[in-house]
């Protein structure tokens, strides 16, 4: 059984990440080097902790770890981008897509949504227990050559069995930039 959830986040994550070259947007004016905001890609790790409960068993918040990645599509303010938390009884797959707007050099914002992809649900992840829907807002600076800071918050849409509760985990961590 967890074969083929992680089966179907692969393909899930990979239908993601192929399908934005088809996406176009149109190309954002170009800004004066003092407000161009990070681009170029980036893969990092960081801690996680999820700060929300479910109400019932299997639903504590967790404290654990975090990779994620993001993937910038060329001339357009959208980035494909991914995130494994990771710790608690259960991992959760986030694949999402986002909107980045540069707010200081080599810094930006993010907003996006995805969907949380658990490989066994019911059991306690920093994202809830089952897969769910996942708004995310962020930031990202680079801080020096190729190094990266982030933080954001994912909140899962009705991410508990048995609950109509939400869940929200916070992230941080270092990435390389490439």
């Amino acid at each position: 059984m967890k074969l083929t959830k992680l089966v179907a986040s692969t393909i899930a994550v990979a239908s993601v990440v192929l399908s934005a070259g088809i996406a176009s947007a149109q190309t954002a004016p170009t800004q004066g080097a003092a407000t161009r905001g990070l681009n170029g890609n980036y893969i990092g790790a960081g801690v996680s902790a999820g700060v929300t409960n479910g109400g019932r068993q299997n639903d504590a918040a967790t404290f654990g770890g975090n990779v994620q990645g993001r993937v910038a599509v060329p001339n357009a303010p959208v980035s494909v981008r991914g995130s494994v938390l990771f710790g608690g009884d259960s991992t959760a797959i986030i694949p999402t897509l986002t909107y980045d707007a540069p707010i200081a050099k080599n810094t930006n914002v993010y907003i996006g949504g995805g969907y949380s992809f658990l490989t066994d649900e019911g059991q306690a992840s920093q994202l809830g227990n089952q897969n769910a829907p996942v708004l995310t807002l962020g930031a990202e600076s680079e801080v020096a050559k190729n190094v990266v800071v982030y933080s954001d918050a994912k909140w899962g849409i009705d991410a508990y069995k048995g609950s109509d509760a939400d869940a929200l985990s916070l992230q941080a961590g270092v990435g390389y930039r490439f």
